[in-house]
């Protein structure tokens, strides 16, 4: 069913048949294409700040990998905290040379707190953490708050003297041996650290060149967070596996300055570049007329969206709005995958423009994608994430009676195939239950629950939310992204990709709660009757539903993950206790609220009690 690495690897004319790791390929480049220039990072993403040729990153790699040998750390697993930059890129591939299992994670910001390292340092038994001179000063006086931090041994790699003469040993890998962990971005509960190998990475790889049509031609530009999937596998190692050029930049940079990115595509002729929904919102909404005027975006092949619900009104306003600057409509290609099928699940073909399924939305409450019949009636869009690759296998299956479902109803998205990562660290009954299902009545699998919603139609797969997010109130099921977007859009003072909706229980009965951040111009002047009275009439307009309680919380408070997406348990955990940063909120029943708050309240305390033995 599952080919094996050799007979996949003579897909990509590009690498010889014993690549079996990462460790191979570098060396391969280094020794075939020792001059070629790889990684160009710009500083603020307009300044060329530094470049590696692959024989330059495989020097650095084996000066780091000498290092964690000599320190006795093969097989041990290694936290990466560094800022965005080539030195990032170079200690991942050290670890790699020294048989280290890294683990990516993003260095905390002043007065943030520690929990989320802390978890990650627990969970992934980290014996070193690697980091810079400068981060390693910034939290060195914090780290005695959190035993599990100070006890690590810790390594500012760049100061490593890069003169030395390495003295590395090749360690003895092959396509199963664990490459990193992937940490989860928590969007639905704990991060859970997702075992990848070079085999996993390989497979991936090979997909992602498959289904973007990728040559030796491709150029690549991006800002994506380098210790994240989508812009590790993405936008680091798929050049990487192609042997072309890679220019990055920061986060900060493009959030800072969105035309940063488009010039770097236009500068540098990139050819595949993307990021989630919000990163094209947001260029329509910042980039001025004056700004598009010399940008040249007919390079742009490849224009990948996902990581998040892709919105057909997305595509179609960054396609009318640059136009103008050569963009062409099929260039965007989204997609769909996450950390368990290492990254790219399916995606659609180059050459085509997105498709867009209009369904009736009263067939989605009821688990059906019935296409629009007749004008007049509720609709939704929803644009399709492409289809499958390679020997991947995909199917739909009622998350209830595990059964595949027939095409065009909805269930929960099952795959299977090499990219599937191996399982969740140290979490053996967890990695059975979502790694190794099986079809209850023909028992094929194993496959990988993916937790995700969605249909297939005429082999493209739609993605219609997440499983646990979805909200049911009155037996009928309603998708949180869209009541999001409905509420964001009913008033100008509300921010757009700021906002959550979620279902709590007020007296027995399932009622809808929207938490949703306000634009800082409009902090301090914002008219709450008329915000409030705005949402309760389009989402009552659009979804038939009465929403219960909004709260108007500060720009940027809303729970976010590490990737950008909406923390919708975390916001429902935060309004149920009280502790959401207000401006103000709105309640059907005031009353109702205090109490039910209350009541919650004596339930946490409670629950804390009985955990620490206190109670009488």
């Amino acid at each position: 069913m599952i080919q094996s690495m050799a007979t996949c690897l003579n897909y990509s004319p590009n690498l010889p048949l014993e690549c079996s790791t990462l460790v191979d390929l570098l060396r391969y480049r280094a020794q075939n294409q020792p001059d070629k220039i790889a990684y160009t990072f710009l500083e603020n993403g307009e300044v060329e700040d530094i470049s590696f040729t692959y024989q330059e990153l495989d020097r650095r790699s084996q000066i780091i990998a000498s290092q964690l040998q000599s320190l006795g750390m093969s097989g041990e697993r290694a936290l990466l905290l560094y800022p965005p930059g080539i030195e990032f890129i170079s200690v991942f591939f050290g670890c790699l040379y020294a048989g280290v299992i890294a683990v990516p994670a993003y260095p905390p910001r002043r007065n943030q707190k520690l929990s989320r390292l802390q978890s990650i340092a627990t969970d992934a038994q980290a014996k070193i953490a690697l980091t810079n001179s400068s981060v390693l000063m910034k939290i060195k006086d914090r780290l005695t708050e959190i035993p599990e931090l100070a006890t690590l041994q810790w390594l500012a790699t760049d100061s490593i003297n890069n003169d030395l003469e390495p003295d590395w040993h090749k360690p003895s890998l092959g396509d199963e041996n664990v490459a990193f962990l992937q940490y989860t971005s928590g969007s639905t509960g704990t991060p859970k650290g997702v075992i990848v190998s070079h085999g996993n990475l390989l497979k991936n790889e090979q997909m992602i060149q498959k289904g973007f049509g990728h040559t030796d031609k491709t150029i690549f530009a991006g800002w994506l967070p380098l210790f994240h999937d989508m812009g590790l596998i993405g936008n680091v190692l798929q050049p990487f596996y192609l042997g072309v050029p890679c220019i990055l930049m920061s986060p900060v940079a493009f959030l800072q300055k969105p035309i940063r990115w488009l010039r770097a595509i236009s500068n540098y002729k990139a050819t595949t570049s993307g990021g989630p929904n919000f990163a094209y919102d947001l260029c329509v909404r910042m980039i001025t007329p004056e700004q598009r005027e010399g940008l040249d975006l007919s390079s742009w092949e490849i224009a990948f969206a996902g990581a998040e619900p892709v919105r057909a009104e997305t595509l179609q306003q960054f396609a009318s709005t640059f136009k103008s600057c050569g963009f062409r409509e099929e260039a965007f290609y989204p997609c769909y995958g996450m950390a368990e099928t290492t990254l790219f699940a399916t995606g659609g073909l180059k050459t085509e423009p997105p498709v867009i399924r209009t369904v009736k939305k009263a067939s989605l409450e009821e688990n059906k994608a019935v296409s629009i019949t007749r004008k007049g009636e509720e609709v939704s869009q929803i644009v399709g994430c492409g289809q499958i690759w390679l020997n991947e296998e995909l199917m739909i299956v009622d998350p209830n009676t595990l059964t595949q479902c027939p095409e065009g109803q909805v269930g929960e998205i099952w795959v299977a195939g090499g990219h599937v990562a191996q399982g969740y660290w140290n979490r053996p009954e967890l990695t059975e239950q979502v790694f190794q299902a099986h079809v209850a009545d023909t028992g094929a699998g194993p496959f990988l629950r993916t937790g995700d919603l969605g249909f297939v139609q005429d082999g493209e797969l739609f993605v219609t939310g997440r499983l646990k997010d979805v909200i049911i109130i009155r037996g009928r099921n309603h998708y949180p992204q869209d009541i999001e977007l409905t509420v964001e859009n009913s008033h100008p003072a509300l921010r757009a990709g700021c906002g959550a909706a979620f279902a709590a229980q007020i007296k027995g009965q399932e009622r809808l709660v929207v938490v949703q951040e306000v634009e800082r111009t409009y902090l301090r002047k914002i008219n709450v009757s008329e915000v409030v009275g705005s949402v309760r009439q389009v989402v009552m307009s659009e979804h038939g539903l009465a929403v219960y309680a909004v709260a108007l919380v500060k720009t940027g408070s809303i729970p976010k993950t590490s990737s950008g997406k909406i923390r919708r348990h975390a916001c429902r955990d935060g309004f149920l206790a009280g502790k959401l940063n207000m401006v103000k909120d709105w309640s059907e029943n005031p009353q109702n609220k205090v109490e039910f708050l209350n009541l919650q309240a004596e339930i946490d305390s409670m629950l804390q009690k009985l955990k620490t033995g206190t109670h009488n």
